[in-house]
């Protein structure tokens, strides 16, 4: 099956869907292969959006897709994009399902995964008792006695740890930062905190396991020692990967932290006629910041096609 359009976006989540209302308004054909994969696929709530907060993103993403009905110009397919080219001045997209799909434009949008680390009930634990970002989880959680901080991997560094911890006081008395055997962290951090009158403790110990209670987001962590102890919810950020390889098959750049290199406002890529959006093109990666990147992008692939049709210069 092959099927063109003038515009192809790769990702059904905000990015994506935002990319594609803006498109419509200036009446070109858009496809959206949407894989139903989403960072916050498995969140309940939705914050920081305005009309949306505390509601289901899986809602918006519904209510966003009715949005399209009245322009009959989006086709939206349940398909992962596998393999991204350049065929004979078009963009050939090839589905999961050996389908294939052309474009004049292309747009990414396809977002961010979590690599979680090698801790035991650490997946287990994730959205429901660990956060990754305190504005978009932890408010609800406020007034708790204690939070944890699992400082591991990019968050291992005293600068980025205060941060967190900073944030985390907001909701809780104290907050004791984990750095999981790494004794050096340790030890900087409490030289740091001789300086401060800030209700923060260090905690070396090696962590055997995470096991997430019934209670609100409490989670109890199970030390190498045999000795446990249970944080009212825990911060942790593992470190966030593209999803798919499409970026590697263009031969797009990257950013020293492996975000795909834009050029704002309309982020374009290091590839003329792709462009990308949200989590995978920026590394302020919230719904927000998907939503605007995603309704730059959707603007600046249809002013570039636009000019390429009249044989004119585009305005960037």
């Amino acid at each position: 099956m092959e099927t063109q359009v003038d515009i192809l976006i790769v990702g059904g989540g905000i990015a994506g869907l935002s990319a594609a209302s803006t498109i419509v308004r200036q009446d070109h054909s858009v496809l959206i292969l949407d894989s139903q994969q989403y960072r916050n696929g498995g969140s309940k709530h939705i914050h920081t959006l305005p009309t949306w907060d505390h509601r289901n993103p899986a809602d918006w993403r519904v209510a966003a897709k009715r949005d399209f009905e009245r322009y009959g110009t989006v086709t939206i397919a349940q398909e992962e994009a596998v393999k991204a080219e350049k065929v004979e001045g078009l963009f050939k997209v090839t589905t999961g399902s050996g389908k294939h799909w052309f474009a004049k434009k292309l747009i990414l949008a396809t977002g961010v995964e979590d690599a979680m680390p090698n801790i035991p009930g650490y997946s287990e634990c994730w959205i429901s008792g660990i956060f990754h970002c305190l504005y978009c989880h932890g408010w609800e959680e406020k007034g708790i006695t204690s939070a944890g901080a699992l400082l591991i991997g990019e968050s291992a560094v005293p600068l980025v740890s205060f941060h967190i911890a900073r944030q985390a006081l907001r909701f809780s008395k104290k907050v004791t930062l984990y750095t999981d055997g790494n004794a050096q962290l340790a030890d900087d951090l409490n030289k740091d905190l001789q300086a401060s009158n800030a209700p923060m403790e260090v905690d070396a110990r090696k962590i055997a396991r995470l096991e997430k209670s019934l209670k609100r987001a409490e989670v109890t962590l199970h030390f190498e020692d045999g000795q446990s102890k249970t944080e009212g919810f825990l911060f942790g950020k593992p470190l966030a990967v593209l999803r798919g390889d499409l970026h590697k098959q263009l031969g797009l750049a990257l950013t020293p932290k492996g975000t795909i290199v834009v050029n704002p406002p309309f982020n374009e890529t290091s590839m003329k006629g792709v462009f990308a959006a949200g989590d995978c093109a920026s590394p302020m990666q919230t719904v927000t910041t998907a939503q605007a990147t995603g309704t730059n992008a959707g603007a600046g692939a249809p002013l570039q096609l636009q000019a390429e049709m009249w044989g004119q210069a585009p305005i960037f």
